[in-house]
Order: C-alpha cells, then structure tokens, then sequence
C-alpha cells in the first residue's frame, strides 16, 4: 500500500495500480524500456493490474513474466470496460495510468488518475480526466516510488 497525506488535496491510500497497455506500458505493441524494473519494484506495494484491447497482440508474451493481473477487454465501449474495472476493485484505492480517449472515465473514477503523452499523444478528454499530466510512464511509475514528488505537484 502506499499512504500519503498531502495538504489540500487529502490522504491517499492506495492499495492498486491499474494501467491501459498500449500508449501507456508500451509502444507500437513494445514494452517501453526502463518499465519492467519500476513494475516489478512497485510490486512490493501495489496490486497492479493491466487492462487493455491488446490493439497489436502482443501483451500477453510482453508480460508474462510481471507480477499482474491482465484483463483483454473487448474492442467496444472500452472506456465502460475499464470503468467498470475500477469500480470494482475499489476506486477510492486506485491510481490509474492512461492515455488514450477510452482511458478518461477509469482517470477520473480512480482516487488518482495519471496520463501520460509520450509518442502517441493523449487524448483532450483524458487529460481533463487526470489529476496529474506526465510525458513519460517512467515519470509516472517514479512519482509512485518517489512520493514527495506527489505532494510537491498536488499540495495547495
């Protein structure tokens, strides 16, 4: 679990990480480098969960070796899907990591919701979904290992 308490913005207690796969862990259907280190260390204090429509085919053999939960949702009304995924594990819990337009609800429903840009871009939808914008998952994945850069972006 992580626990933060950040003024103005309220104690987080986060016992979950779940993250959209393509444009967020991975490009062109690739694991982005320097990710698996930060996951496999974020391991020791969140549940991590990846959920995606697989868009390239590639998650399962890019990560079948990662302490997670996959979840391939079908190719429609993804945004419901991984909504309705927060929701269920306990979104007061859950920081969300994401980018593309069928990633804005599970950002907003989760306590925390990160968009990253990177190569791909991110959705206008998304970003206003987001507490926090980053370019890079490797800036995003720090900011969970590296909490007082939390309360340094969030605090009032």
């Amino acid at each position: 679990m992580i626990e933060l308490e950040i003024p103005g913005f309220g104690t987080l207690q986060l016992k979950y990480l779940v993250m959209d796969y393509n444009g967020t862990l991975a490009v062109d259907g690739k694991l982005i480098d320097g990710v698996e280190a930060r996951l496999f260390e974020l391991a020791n204090h969140l549940k991590i969960h990846v959920i995606t429509a697989d868009t390239f085919g590639l998650v399962k053999s890019q990560m079948e070796h990662f302490p997670i939960t996959l979840k391939i949702i079908e190719s429609t009304e993804q945004g419901r899907q991984k909504w309705e995924y927060i929701r269920q594990l306990g979104a007061s819990s859950t920081v969300a990591i994401g980018n593309g337009r069928n990633d804005r609800l599970m950002l907003k429903e989760a306590r925390l919701g990160i968009v990253t840009v990177q190569n791909e871009g991110a959705a206008v939808e998304t970003l206003q979904s987001a507490k926090i914008v980053v370019y890079h998952i490797n800036d995003a994945l720090d900011l969970l290992k590296n909490r007082l850069r939390l309360t340094a972006t969030l605090r009032d």
